[in-house]
């Protein structure tokens, strides 16, 4: 029996260590994984202070940097807001194809494919945020601890502090 092709949707502002264990989960159950960036339109404001192209870069340097590319199939795609939920979940399962499964730590999105795939709810991980992570990289403090060191450099790189 092939293993499903399981869809992971976040807006990874950034990628941090608990969307890392969603992804190395993820390894284990699926044989295809689409990762999506959602409001993948919004960059350079304080919610999300990273373009869809950052945020997939980033996110190639944090799974290289744990052998998952090219080891995996995980591919990644990009997922501007919609109006309609039904039009923004018809969109995302016509660029990724079918999916089995969809993991999402956001009501709204497991709202959208509740009844159509099914949905596996993500724990946020306690004391990770991504909305944390970014308060702490605009205040100075310890946020380097939270994501993987791939994600401090290449932040470091394209000087985001400044964005924030």
């Amino acid at each position: 029996m092939a293993k499903p092709t399981g869809l992971f949707i976040g807006r990874f502002q950034p990628f941090h260590n608990g969307h890392m264990l969603v992804v190395e989960g993820m390894t284990k159950l699926c044989g295809k994984i689409w990762i999506g960036i959602g409001s993948s339109e919004d960059h350079h404001t304080n919610e999300n202070p990273f373009s869809a192209q950052e945020r997939i870069e980033m996110m190639q340097r944090a799974l290289q940097g744990k052998d998952l590319i090219p080891m995996y199939d995980i591919n990644f795609v990009e997922l501007p807001d919609e109006t309609d939920d039904t039009a923004w979940r018809n969109k995302v399962l016509e660029k990724t194809g079918p999916v089995d499964v969809v993991w999402t730590g956001n009501a709204w999105t497991a709202k959208c494919f509740e009844g159509v795939v099914p949905v596996k709810p993500i724990k946020e991980v306690p004391g990770i945020s991504a909305t944390g992570i970014r308060e702490k990289m605009k205040s100075g403090g310890d946020w380097q601890s939270l994501v993987p060191k791939e994600i401090v450099s290449f932040t470091q790189e394209i000087d985001a502090s400044s964005r924030l």
